[in-house]
């Protein structure tokens, strides 16, 4: 049975590894992870058991705006509503806000627009050489 926190207390980088980040060619490690959890403004985590399974982010101003930098879903939990249960919780934490903003490729945009996002454009820097984190 999937449960869903609201916060990392006594989450550790061991209940991260295991297939987060796919396709990343330099994947943070779950040390790094669970720091850039830490450090959100919201977070919800799915969990299995004690594994994290699935998990969504912010970062916020705390007054106007939140962006939604990661949702993920380890494979072999997918096409289980995981993802949507994340999203739905994650616009909870931040429905007192004016902007809710987060930027995906074209082919997630239905997902999302079942949330009542719309699709829009936007500008995006990528550092790769910085994608595995500090």
């Amino acid at each position: 049975m999937i449960r869903y926190l609201t916060n990392t207390d006594g989450i550790t980088a061991a209940q991260l590894r295991g297939g987060f980040f796919e396709g990343w060619p330099n994947p943070p490690a779950p040390e790094v992870h669970l720091r850039s959890l830490q450090n959100s403004a919201a977070v919800v985590l799915a969990l299995d058991g004690e594994t994290v399974v699935g998990f969504v982010n912010a970062i916020s101003d705390h007054v106007l705006a939140a962006y939604i930098p990661l949702l993920e879903v380890l494979p072999d939990y997918r096409r289980q509503g995981i993802g949507g249960e994340l999203m739905k919780r994650i616009l909870a934490e931040l429905r007192h806000l004016y902007v809710i903003d987060l930027m995906c490729d074209p082919e997630l945009q239905p997902f999302y627009e079942r949330f009542g996002m719309n699709r829009y454009s936007g500008m995006i820097m990528r550092n790769f050489d910085r994608q595995a984190g500090v």
